[in-house]
């Protein structure tokens, strides 16, 4: 659909919504677990998934450097 009075497309703004919401969690550490999923069954059919709150707790862990891991920061 498209404005009547300038000819562009309309505002889709749940999906403005959703796509801002995914960029504000990646810039977090926080990846998109059903993005996961997809993924993972898409490219590794094969392979177990984790649980969400396993996915929610390796991000977190990755993020804040656990495990010997060096943390994503900016400064």
């Amino acid at each position: 659909m498209s404005c009547t009075i300038c000819g562009l497309p309309a505002l889709d703004l749940a999906k403005l919504g959703s796509k801002l919401r995914a960029g504000a969690r990646l810039m977090i550490g926080q990846g998109d677990y059903d993005a996961y999923v997809a993924h993972r069954g898409a490219d590794h059919p094969d392979e177990p998934l984790m649980t969400r709150e396993a996915f929610f707790l390796e991000r977190q862990a990755s993020r804040f450097g656990e495990g010997g891991r060096r943390a994503m920061r900016c400064c």
